[in-house]
């Protein structure tokens, strides 16, 4: 699906490195970007080993910089001649700026928490853009940008998750991603989000150990119990910055196990047949 393809990646663990895998498992070569040399290196060299080839390089970042992220965007280049596309998963919670209930919420704890989940979400599209903007156009177009939203910025769990600077700045993406995509598309981008649910990665390490957020979570997801996998969202974005995805722009697809239609534990669901029962 990605063959040939050069990817950045924005984050080297969690979501970002199930999505890594399954970009070279598809036949891409991905360069790096995050904050932790260890965390970089540690997976190129799982990529590498993936691939049986060098088919990884990365950068180390912070990507609230303007300055280091144009120097992601020009040594992926360098590296790898071009780029095809991006995925976009740096971020995280700002509980430890201050967020929580809009009330309690100062000043720095917003922009603090503004600038790591959409700050970087927009100078990294910005630089990108840069780049895909200078390939000749193929059976996809030019390239493709699938940022991260988040599901709280649209269906709340105000009892277990008060974080509200976090959940606005993941709804920011939604209109990033609208209208970006309108103005691209004529030029053979397209520009999409994905808005995950609870996923079990070191950022859900507070919610994990929670026995009362993983009961509401058990119901409220209940396609895959209290947490998906990483790997549920890698195949999402594998199909977005493929050719395959080149008639989808400007959406934010929601990978929730079922948060977004369900009402966390007031359905049982509907009773099966006696013959639907495990043999």
């Amino acid at each position: 699906m990605l063959s040939d393809k050069v990817i950045l990646l924005a984050g080297a663990t969690g979501m970002a490195a199930a999505a890594a895998e399954a970009f070279v498992a598809a036949g891409a070569r991905v360069f790096i970007t995050a904050r932790t040399e260890a965390s970089c290196a540690d997976l190129a060299r799982r990529l590498d080993e993936l691939a049986g080839a060098p088919v990884a390089a990365w950068h180390t970042a912070d990507l609230q910089d303007e300055t280091a992220v144009e120097g992601v965007v020009a040594a992926a280049v360098e590296r790898f001649g071009r780029l095809d596309g991006c995925f976009h998963t740096a971020g995280g919670s700002g509980r430890r700026f201050g967020d929580g209930p809009l009330h309690e919420v100062s000043l720095a704890a917003w922009d603090a928490t503004f600038r790591l989940n959409l700050t970087t979400e927009f100078l990294v599209t910005r630089e990108v853009l840069k780049a895909l903007l200078r390939n000749e156009p193929g059976p996809g177009g030019r390239g493709s940008i699938v940022l991260t939203s988040s599901i709280l910025g649209f269906h709340p769990a105000p009892a277990n998750f008060a974080t509200h600077a976090y959940a606005a700045a993941k709804a920011a993406v939604a209109g990033l991603v609208a209208t970006t995509a309108a103005y691209y598309a004529p030029s053979g981008i397209r520009i999409n989000a994905i808005a995950p649910s609870l996923v079990d990665t070191p950022m859900s390490a507070r919610a994990q150990g929670d026995e009362a957020i993983n009961t509401y979570a058990t119901a409220r997801q209940p396609l895959t119990g209290p947490f998906l996998q990483a790997a549920d969202v890698a195949g999402m974005a594998t199909l977005l910055l493929s050719d395959q995805g080149r008639a989808i722009t400007g959406q934010v697809l929601k990978i929730d196990g079922g948060w977004s239609v369900s009402d966390a534990g007031g359905w049982p669901g509907p009773p099966l047949p006696d013959d639907a029962a495990p043999r």
